[in-house]
């Protein structure tokens, strides 16, 4: 009696594991699509840590990445190219004015905050800090042909040519930096290394004893084993970039938020919204995860929300 018992007991509990596990995934596997997604070089490990995850629970549904910078891919975006578009600085009025000529409506939400890292070479062994001006003096477009070797920001520096590695143009880091160092958003010398791949960058200042460069904190993470990052001194001291600085708001001007931007007409797709309400879900670890910094969990219940409302106003 007590075999019988046991028997019936183990064949419900099976019955029953495959009744949940067979419903998920008949509802997973009933979710199909493509989801095309561009832009940001520095959003892009966290949307494709999230794509890989959200992969495995929907199968069917194809997302796929570019990597176009933040102003290639608000173009892509405004041209109804893409679905979503990942963003390391918020859209600018020329960017919106061209969605509204092409009558595409999107809803930004912000999924991460990220520092920007100022690196040399691992083995120079003169730059510890800069402060906001002599950064400002080094990029600024009157700098060209001018501030052209290290010695002319310290005197006590080596009398050697400064090499400069950066974002390109197309870049939301490119235009974030400009403005907080420079004062303008996109006014800068010309005259440096520039790529939309910061691994790219990284290797250049990697192998270059006299270089100095500027891009996401989590690429420094990744790869501090072979840079040294600066600390940034705006009049208060100097201050290292790290998850505490960057989200008590001390590592200042260069901190920001990380954003990404979903389409209103794609986002009445089922496929588009489950990506976006699993991104929101599973960032506050997967955004860690990659080396950068989740947002407070309130601002994420904040960005659900404003998800939802955004969804209903399609209706």
């Amino acid at each position: 009696m007590k075999k019988r018992l046991s028997i019936i007991l183990i064949f419900a509990l099976v019955v029953t594991t495959y009744s949940c596990n067979s419903g998920k995934s008949d509802s997973d596997k009933a979710l199909k699509g493509e989801i095309n997604i561009d832009g940001s070089s520095t959003v892009f490990p966290i949307t494709e840590a999230i794509a890989e995850e959200f992969r495995m629970v929907y199968p069917d549904v194809k997302v796929t990445i570019g990597v176009s910078g933040t102003g290639g891919g608000f173009k892509k975006f405004a041209r109804k190219e893409t679905h979503i578009s990942n963003a390391s600085t918020l859209i600018k009025d020329s960017e919106i004015q061209l969605c509204n000529e092409n009558n595409v409506k999107f809803i930004g939400l912000e999924i991460a905050i990220d520092g920007m890292a100022v690196v040399v070479n691992k083995d120079n062994n003169w730059v510890e800090t800069l402060t906001v001006e002599e950064l400002k003096k080094i990029w600024s477009p009157e700098a060209q042909g001018t501030i052209m070797k290290w010695n002319q920001i310290r005197s006590e520096w080596p009398d050697k040519e400064i090499h400069l590695f950066g974002p390109g143009v197309a870049s939301g880091t490119f235009d974030y930096f400009t403005d907080a160092i420079v004062g303008k958003s996109g006014s800068s010398r010309g005259d440096f290394t520039a790529s939309e791949d910061d691994n790219v960058l990284v290797q250049g200042i990697k192998g270059d004893l006299l270089s100095l460069g500027f891009f996401g904190l989590g690429y420094y993470e990744e790869n501090q084993a072979h840079l040294k990052v600066v600390a940034v001194d705006n009049g208060k001291g100097p201050v290292f970039p790290s998850l505490e600085t960057i989200t008590n708001g001390t590592y200042s001007p260069l901190s920001r938020p990380l954003l990404i931007y979903i389409n209103s007409e794609a986002a009445k797709k089922e496929e588009v919204q489950a990506f976006v309400r699993f991104y929101l879900d599973n960032a506050p670890v997967l955004v860690k995860e990659v080396g950068y910094d989740p947002l407070p969990l309130g601002k994420y219940a904040e960005q659900k929300l404003k998800f939802e409302d955004f969804l209903k106003s399609l209706n």
